[in-house]
């Protein structure tokens, strides 16, 4: 159902969900791992014509449109930026407002749109299978959005199911959390997420090292190898944060930079914790920066993941985050 092959561990976890009852399915884990792609899965299979235990057919005339993005009983719950990176139509009324130039694209899910969707809960079945209303990110509510979608979940009318799927479940409102099942996304094999990589078309020479870097979580080791930089470079982040390099990051979009330096700033205190790293080869360590700093500096991170999606100037931030890191790694007790 959705634009890249399906991994084998969606498919598994697809069909584990189909086998249970709920009304409403809590999709969590960190990015990477594929909640988008297997919550249109469910919602595909909740809304086929012919479905099996595995799924959706995929070739009845509800798996077409749910393709195309026309479905008629599906209801697409994302911030405006991800609606048009993923290739989903917005409102009417919201796509003249961004071509008028009175706005640009939203990066949280607007309070209209989640009001569209109750309405939306509330209309009869087109199809007569159902419908299915779709939320990603989830973390990407306001808290009038959430508060809506709460409303609905608390009594939701009896032809809708909901699928939320989330890279940072933390965020949501402990109440939307408790009115839905939760699954907790499974971690492929390293065998598994190497095949599936070379499958896309990331050299086998080079598919080991672009899932270590990725922690594992192989939608993001793909994110990386299909932006064009060098795999091998990667090596050298170390070295390049710790002398402040800020050109061997240029046009690092700020959210794959914020999670480079977590990975980091986490090995980095492994290490000094007598640990193997996570993300980076041993080898590509030099010196042992301090624990305040680190910390200090992890610490920092954080705050700025909260505010990231704010409209900051990119070559300034960049700037700021390089030097925080080349501070951090270069302190010593």
């Amino acid at each position: 159902m959705t634009d890249r092959q399906l991994a084998p561990w969606i498919a598994a976890q697809t069909a584990q969900l189909l086998q249970q009852r709920g009304h409403a399915w809590l999709l969590y884990g960190p990015s990477g791992l594929g909640q988008f792609r297997l919550a249109m899965e469910v919602a595909a299979a909740w809304l086929c014509e012919s479905v099996g235990t595995n799924g959706a057919c995929g070739i009845c005339p509800s798996c077409h449109s749910l393709r195309v993005h026309t479905h008629a009983d599906l209801c697409v719950l994302m911030p405006e930026t991800t609606m048009l990176q993923h290739g989903w139509p917005l409102s009417e009324k919201a796509q003249t407002e961004i071509d008028d130039k009175k706005r640009k694209p939203s990066r949280e899910i607007r309070v209209d749109a989640m009001r569209d969707a109750v309405e939306f809960s509330q209309r009869t079945s087109a199809r007569g299978r159902g419908k299915a209303v779709l939320v990603f990110p989830a973390e990407q509510m306001n808290a009038i959005t959430a508060n809506a979608l709460l409303k609905t979940l608390e009594e939701p009318p009896g032809d809708v199911k909901f699928v939320l799927a989330t890279e940072s479940v933390h965020q949501l409102l402990p109440t939307i959390r408790s009115r839905c099942l939760g699954h907790a996304m499974l971690w492929p094999s390293t065998a598994a997420g190497q095949h599936w990589l070379q499958a896309h078309g990331v050299p086998a020479t080079q598919s080991a090292m672009l899932l270590r870097t990725a922690g594992g979580r192989p939608d993001d080791a793909l994110d990386y190898f299909v932006s064009g930089r060098e795999v091998s470079a990667w090596s050298n982040v170390v070295q390049a944060l710790a002398r402040g390099e800020v050109a061997f990051f240029k046009e690092w979009p700020v959210s794959q930079m914020v999670n480079t330096l977590q990975m980091v700033c986490h090995d980095a205190m492994a290490q000094l914790a007598g640990a193997q790293p996570r993300f980076i080869a041993g080898d590509d360590w030099r010196g042992r920066p301090s624990w305040t700093g680190l910390s200090g500096w992890s610490q920092a991170l954080m705050t700025t993941r909260r505010t990231m999606d704010h409209p900051y100037n990119a070559g300034l931030m960049l700037e700021s985050l390089v030097a925080q890191a080349k501070t951090a790694l270069n302190s010593r007790d």
